[in-house]
């Protein structure tokens, strides 16, 4: 129940919806005032949502800032990543993956593991039904890939369960206690998506230390084109920071993080 009215709730708090509802109602009205100032707030809206320099400050402020991998001074038992958006394949008869919009979760594990850092992958994560007895999912494509690159598969342990960050951490807590009881762990998800993580992992028990990855603020520095310029790019990563802001205001809200 929780997923669905999250999902529903998502859609209707999303910025493009409010810009959707908006011209609707400026549309449909028949109050000439009230129609300018909605077609107005729709500008604003939209210049706000475009404008580089001050999504990328949100990001900024909201995201866990970037680790160097020589500063990890710890080798831990699992790295712990979560799926979403890692890696696509256009159908069974594809021999190859291509990288999806957050494939950067999983390669920053990849390089963690080269390195010495992690001794094993916890990839945890489900898709649609369907999806996932063809083995074209997230994690299932992650894991193919990894043995491509030398990984051995005992080194890969797959949670096909979960679809949501709460599910991520319930599931691979279940796994976690289960099979390294006395371990040590490190979450490695995209940085905008580590507050939520984190909170969800420590509501069962789980304590990690994190590794950023996916960021999308870092070293920036603006031109006078970024402040005034609208970018319709930066439309996306705008709403993807809202909608994180919407899911962590959601899991505050039903104590999961």
């Amino acid at each position: 129940m929780f997923f669905f009215l999250s999902k529903t709730v998502d859609f209707f708090l999303m910025p493009i919806s409010f810009v959707g509802m908006l011209l609707l109602y400026a549309f449909f009205t028949r109050n000439r005032t009230k129609a300018r100032r909605a077609i107005l707030a729709t500008f604003m809206l939209m210049v706000l949502l475009t404008n580089k320099y001050l999504v990328t400050k949100a990001f900024e402020w909201w995201s866990y800032d970037v680790k160097n991998i020589s500063e990890v001074q710890t080798t831990y038992d699992v790295g712990i990543i979560l799926t979403g958006g890692m890696m696509s394949i256009s159908g069974p008869e594809i021999d190859h993956p291509s990288m999806g919009v957050h494939a950067d979760r999983f390669f920053q594990a990849y390089l963690l593991y080269k390195a010495g850092k992690i001794k094993k992958f916890l990839i945890s994560g489900a898709d649609m039904p369907h999806i996932m007895q063809l083995q074209l999912d997230d994690g299932a494509l992650v894991k193919r890939t990894l043995i491509q690159w030398g990984v051995p598969a005992e080194d890969i342990i797959l949670e096909g369960e979960s679809r949501n960050t709460r599910q991520n951490a319930v599931n691979s807590s279940l796994i976690l206690k289960k099979q390294f009881p006395n371990g040590k762990y490190v979450l490695i998800t995209s940085s905008f998506h580590l507050r939520r993580a984190i909170g969800c992992f420590e509501e069962v028990g789980i304590t990690t230390d994190i590794f950023p990855a996916d960021s999308y603020s870092g070293s920036f520095k603006p031109t006078l084109r970024d402040y005034i310029r609208p970018d319709p790019n930066v439309f996306g990563y705008s709403h993807l920071l809202w909608r994180e802001w919407v899911g962590y205001l959601m899991y505050k809200i039903a104590g999961y993080c």
